[in-house]
């Protein structure tokens, strides 16, 4: 591989750290996949690959070697780069000498295949991007079909939405509405069963038989499910509190739900 040799202050690093500090707007929406795992989604997703950055003092495998091979011949651009210079773009303790900027995939709302018992997770205003990297692991965990997302507050991404995620931001399907209205619109449509994760006047998680579309809506960490969503009589749902705190975290909350639902759909017994 003849790659160009590039330092810190060259145009391509400066991007990376731009979006590793989410201090830039990421206009072509692009994440940083950083190290061997990382890189290894990248490819076998068949992402685009924008940038491809390599550091061969800092391979340890044939494998990341092979892969280093492939980035070549997939990136748009490729650099090679001092450990030093690595280290600084990357925020993992230890770097293995692979780093890609790629482009995010895409879904829309038209395109999405939906089962009779398809199992949806709708987010409200989720602020904090490490939240919303647990959310989408926990779907892809308990095989749900797509995230919808209504007045979002952090973009998918975002560094923080990546490595909560465990890269599943790659591969679970997403959809943005950006009115409310809109993607309450789509799940009537769709014939969704709606449910709100609320701790007033909700029927407990366990009480519900989670039959034909369903899905489940969980709100910002400050302030809840925003107000249209209480404007169509869905059946709200809650998860008790036995002790003294008076709600879940939202990760912690929607993956109990997630988690009850699909036992419901798969039908799920005790060994």
């Amino acid at each position: 591989m003849e790659l160009q040799q590039i330092g810190i202050g060259h145009p391509a690093v400066k991007d990376v750290l731009a979006i590793q500090r989410n201090t830039a707007p990421n206009r072509f929406d692009l994440v940083v996949a950083d190290g061997l795992w990382a890189v290894k989604l990248v490819l076998d997703l068949g992402l685009r690959v924008d940038k491809f950055f390599y550091c061969p003092e800092l391979v340890r495998s044939e494998d990341a070697k092979g892969r280093a091979e492939e980035l070549f011949t997939r990136a748009r651009r490729s650099f090679e780069v001092s450990a030093k210079t690595l280290e600084r773009m990357s925020e993992r303790g230890e770097p293995d000498g692979l780093l890609v900027l790629a482009e995010m995939p895409k879904w829309y709302p038209e395109q999405i295949d939906l089962g009779d018992s398809a199992l949806v997770l709708v987010t409200d205003g989720i602020e904090i991007p490490g939240n919303l990297g647990t959310l989408i692991r926990t779907l892809d965990a308990a095989k749900a079909d797509l995230l919808v997302m209504t007045n979002r507050r952090t973009r998918m991404s975002h560094p923080k939405v990546f490595r909560g995620s465990q890269g599943m931001s790659l591969s679970v399907p997403h959809v943005e509405f950006e009115d409310t209205a809109d993607a309450i619109s789509w799940l009537k449509r769709n014939r969704f069963a709606v449910y709100l994760a609320d701790t007033d006047d909700s029927k407990n998680y366990r009480n519900l038989d989670y039959v034909g579309r369903t899905a489940i809506v969980v709100g910002s960490e400050r302030y809840g499910i925003s107000k249209p969503w209480y404007d169509h009589g869905f059946s709200r749902v809650g998860v008790p509190m036995l002790g003294t705190a008076d709600s879940l975290n939202v990760s912690v909350s929607a993956s109990i739900l997630l988690y009850e639902a699909r036992a419901h759909k798969d039908r799920w017994s005790p060994s």
